[in-house]
C-alpha cells in the first residue's frame, strides 16, 4: 500500500513536469524509441490511418518473448491491471491492481475480447494476435450514439478512433525489445482538444512507467527461474 502510494506521488511529480514542459512531449512521445522503431510499420497502423496523435515507447527486456508475452496477455481492468501508478489511476475509479505474477485464469485472449481500463466498460477490443508477438487493441466509437464504426463507412461528425499495438521483437533468445504505439484520430472540437490535450501528456506518463513495470517483473521471473534451477 505505502509502495503504490510513493510511486502515485512521484508519478503525479512527472505528470506535473509534464504539463510545465509541453515543449518536451515530442521527446516523451519516443521515449526509448529509435528513429528506425518510430518509422517502422506496425501490425495495426492501417486501423487509424490518419492519425492526429499519439507516442512510440520502447524498451529492452533482458528475457525471451516467451517470458515477456504472458505480462502482455493479462493487461486490463479486472485483470493483472497495467503495472503503471495503480494509485492515481484509482483516483478517477478504475480500481486496478498490478499483477505481480502471471495469473493462469488471464492467458486466453481471443480477437474480439474486450481489455477495460475502468469498470464502467471504457476500453479496447482486441483486434489482432500474433502469440508472442504482437497484441493489436482497438477502440473505436460514434460518440454521439455509443456505437462502434467502421472506416469504410462515412465517418461521424462525431468519433474516436485509437489504437495501441504492444509489438515483440527478438533481439536474441534472451532479449526482447518491446515496443508500445498509440494511434490516435479523433473530430475536432473545443471539447476533444481539451480532453486530448490533458490526457495526451497523462498517457505519456503512464505508458513509460507501465514498460518499466513490465520490464521488471520479466526479468525477476527468469531470475526466480535461474535461481530453483540452481
Amino acid at each position: 500500500m505505502l509502495k503504490n502510494i510513493v510511486e502515485g506521488i512521484a508519478g503525479a511529480a512527472v505528470m506535473a513536469a509534464a504539463f510545465v514542459t509541453p515543449f518536451l512531449n515530442s521527446r516523451r512521445a519516443r521515449w526509448g524509441a529509435t528513429d528506425d522503431e518510430v518509422n517502422k510499420t506496425l501490425p495495426g497502423d492501417d486501423l487509424v490511418p490518419n492519425s492526429k496523435g499519439g507516442y512510440n515507447h520502447a524498451i529492452t527486456i533482458r528475457a525471451s518473448t516467451a517470458k515477456v508475452w504472458p505480462w502482455l496477455v493479462q493487461l486490463g481492468q479486472g485483470r493483472g491491471g497495467f503495472y503503471s501508478y495503480d494509485s492515481l489511476e484509482n483516483l478517477v475509479g478504475c480500481n486496478i491492481h498490478s499483477a505481480d505474477r502471471i495469473i493462469p485464469e488471464f492467458q486466453n485472449i481471443e480477437i474480439g475480447h474486450r481489455i477495460l481500463i475502468h469498470p464502467s466498460g471504457q476500453g479496447y477490443t482486441i483486434a489482432s494476435i500474433a502469440p508472442q508477438r504482437m497484441l493489436v487493441l482497438l477502440e473505436r466509437v460514434d460518440t454521439q450514439s455509443g456505437k462502434t464504426f467502421k472506416l469504410t463507412k462515412k465517418m461521424p461528425d462525431k468519433y474516436l478512433n485509437q489504437s495501441w499495438v504492444l509489438f515483440l521483437e527478438k533481439i536474441d533468445r534472451s532479449t526482447t525489445r518491446l515496443i508500445s504505439r498509440s494511434r490516435n484520430d479523433w473530430s475536432q472540437s473545443l471539447v476533444n482538444t481539451l480532453v486530448f490535450g490533458i490526457l495526451g501528456p497523462i498517457s505519456l506518463v503512464m505508458d513509460r512507467k507501465m514498460l518499466l513495470g513490465i520490464k521488471k517483473r520479466a526479468e525477476a521471473s527468469v531470475k526466480r527461474t535461474k535461481a530453483a534451477a540452481v
